[in-house]
């Protein structure tokens, strides 16, 4: 059980150090945050900077030569130390571990994380869909399981599956967007069933061949992301107070990404689809008008701020 002494907030200089990680990979999902109340809000940037360090390892470290696995190992006895009370000395050990005594976030989640984590140290090659599928779980499905309990739910494991999927809906679009990124890295995480049943080759895609059997494996996985994001939908009604608006934000805009591959005609080769930030807003608006809750002035003020900054940076 977490230690009942740890403080009613994270120290403030740990959880400053998670809103910067937050903000600073995902402006998505730091918009989706920004609807959360104070507290919990405080949670989802600890839980999600304790992700990204674990993510930042494998992607990092290893590219470095550097000891990945025995760095994402320590990790995970930092995370485990968090879930048993331990603050421990660093920023994110500190936040998870505030964060696990006030919430029920499962630690098992954390080791599926891990799991994941593991499959890219190793070079896992994913010959099938379910493959694939178990990778999209372990990576970001879970992480539905560790922000549900956070914002607070109804419906039990149905809530939960449609978190999972909602996740899972996410890290496809990450790897549809990335395809050309991933292969610079040496991953390649399309199952190999599909490329041989579109008959897209290894080489074709060292080549970055935007072929038209490219582009109907691309439009077969997009279509199956949409299947998901539309399954994961289904449990948004059932989060309680203004989680429902933060994570359908987040889906809503990470689903754009796939609206953006799909108008360049599935390059991911040579540019990255994205979301404008503008579109982000209206997305906000929308959905605060679809779950009948008024928007907080904070995520409004933030995202017109970013907007001003690129603007000035031209």
């Amino acid at each position: 059980m977490p230690d009942v002494n740890l403080p009613a907030s994270p120290p403030h200089g740990a959880l400053k150090w998670c809103q910067a990680v937050t903000r600073a990979h995902s402006q998505t999902f730091y918009l989706g945050s920004l609807l959360y109340p104070r507290r919990q809000r405080a949670a989802v940037w600890a839980v999600y900077a304790a992700c990204r360090v674990g993510d930042d390892i494998v992607d990092e470290e290893s590219g470095a030569g550097l000891d990945a696995q025995g760095e994402l190992n320590r990790w995970w006895v930092q995370v485990q130390a968090a879930f048993a009370g331990d603050p421990g000395q660093s920023d994110m050990q500190a936040a998870l571990a505030w964060a696990a005594g006030e919430f029920p976030i499962p630690l098992d989640a954390f080791r599926e994380l891990y799991e994941g984590f593991c499959m890219d140290l190793h070079g896992h090659r994913y010959q099938r869909l379910s493959d694939l599928t178990l990778y999209c779980r372990r990576v970001a499905g879970v992480v539905g399981f560790m922000v549900a309990p956070i914002g607070g739910y109804s419906g039990g494991g149905v809530t939960l599956e449609c978190a999972l999927r909602l996740g899972q809906a996410m890290q496809l679009t990450n790897i549809l967007r990335d395809v050309g990124e991933d292969l610079d890295r040496g991953r390649v995480y399309l199952p190999g069933e599909l490329l041989r049943d579109h008959g897209v080759s290894h080489a074709d895609l060292r080549a970055q061949r935007l072929t038209p059997a490219y582009q109907a494996l691309m439009a077969h996985l997009c279509a199956l992301a949409r299947e998901w994001y539309a399954h994961g939908h289904q449990g948004i009604p059932a989060l309680h107070g203004r989680a429902r608006i933060g994570v359908a934000t987040a889906a809503r805009a990470y689903e754009g990404i796939l609206d953006d591959l799909e108008a360049h005609e599935f390059d991911n080769f040579t540019r990255r689809a994205y979301v404008p930030g503008r579109q982000k807003l209206r997305l906000l608006w929308q959905q605060c008008l679809e779950h009948s809750a008024p928007p907080t002035r904070c995520p409004i003020d933030w995202a017109e701020q970013q907007l001003r900054r690129r603007a000035t940076r031209g």
